[in-house]
C-alpha cells in the first residue's frame, strides 16, 4: 500500500460542498471532490471525462493550519436594472496535508508527475485560489493514516512560533480507516460535465487529534 502526500496551502482556499444560489460557502478542510478536480486538471482531463479511477483513491486530510474565514460581499449586476447581492466565503492562510492511498503505486507516480507539470492551471477550490508550491510531497510506502500522522508539520514557521504548546491537529479520512464515523458528505464526483454535474455521498471518519511531529517541514527541499 502506498500513499501520495499533497501540501495544499495558499493565501485563499474555498472548498464548497453545500453552496446554493448567491451564497457560496466553504468547508473548513478540502473536499474529496475538490482534490479530485485538482488531479483531473493536472492530468489534462476534460469535464466530460471519467474520474472513476480518481474516486477509488482512499482520501484523508490533516488540518495543519486552520486558517481564518473570510466573507467576500459584493453586488453583481445583470443587465441595466437588475442587481443582486452575492456572498462568497474563503479560508485565509490555511495549510492542509492531504493523503491519497492506493495499491497501484504506478498510478500514484503518474499523479505526482502530473502535479509537478500540470496540463491545466491548478487552483484550490475556485479559480481565484491558486496554490503555493510545492503541491506534491512524494509517495510514502505506508498506509494513509500512518503517513498522515508521521509527516512533518506544514504550518508556517511564524504560526508555529505563536503556539506556546503544540496544538492537536484534526485528522479526517474516508471510511474504513479505523476512526469514528462522522456521517456522510456529498462530495464524491459522479461527473464534472458542465451540463450534468453531480455528486454522490461518501462516508467519513474522524480520528483522535494528533500532536504534530517534531520535525519542521522545509517546503524548499521539495523543489528540484
Amino acid at each position: 500500500m502506498s500513499t501520495l502526500l499533497l501540501r495544499l496551502a495558499a493565501p485563499l482556499q474555498a472548498w464548497g460542498s453545500d453552496s446554493r444560489f448567491e451564497t457560496r460557502r466553504t468547508g473548513r478542510e478540502p473536499t474529496k471532490s475538490g482534490v479530485i478536480g485538482l488531479l483531473a486538471a493536472a492530468l489534462g482531463r476534460r469535464r466530460a471525462d471519467s474520474v472513476d479511477d480518481l474516486c477509488r483513491l482512499r482520501f484523508g486530510v490533516r488540518v495543519d493550519q486552520e486558517g481564518q474565514l473570510l466573507r467576500d460581499f459584493h453586488t453583481a449586476h445583470q443587465g441595466d436594472k437588475t442587481a443582486y447581492v452575492t456572498e462568497r466565503y474563503y479560508l485565509c492562510d490555511a495549510a492542509f496535508l492531504v493523503g491519497l492511498e492506493s495499491k497501484d503505486r504506478a498510478f500514484l507516480q503518474t499523479l505526482e508527475q502530473a502535479l509537478r507539470a500540470p496540463v491545466f492551471p491548478l487552483f484550490l477550490g475556485r479559480r481565484s485560489c491558486p496554490p503555493t508550491l510545492p503541491i506534491a510531497l512524494g509517495i510514502r510506502e505506508g498506509s494513509l493514516v500512518n503517513e498522515l500522522k508521521q509527516e512533518p508539520w506544514l504550518a508556517s514557521q511564524w504560526m508555529q512560533r505563536q503556539y506556546r504548546e503544540k496544538p492537536l491537529l484534526r485528522l479526517l479520512t474516508d471510511s474504513g480507516c479505523g476512526g469514528r464515523n462522522m456521517g456522510m458528505q456529498r462530495d464524491l464526483p459522479v461527473t464534472f460535465h458542465i451540463s450534468a454535474r453531480s455528486y454522490a455521498y461518501r462516508e467519513m471518519e474522524e480520528h483522535l487529534p494528533i500532536a504534530p511531529p517534531d520535525v519542521l517541514h522545509d517546503p524548499m527541499a521539495e523543489l528540484p
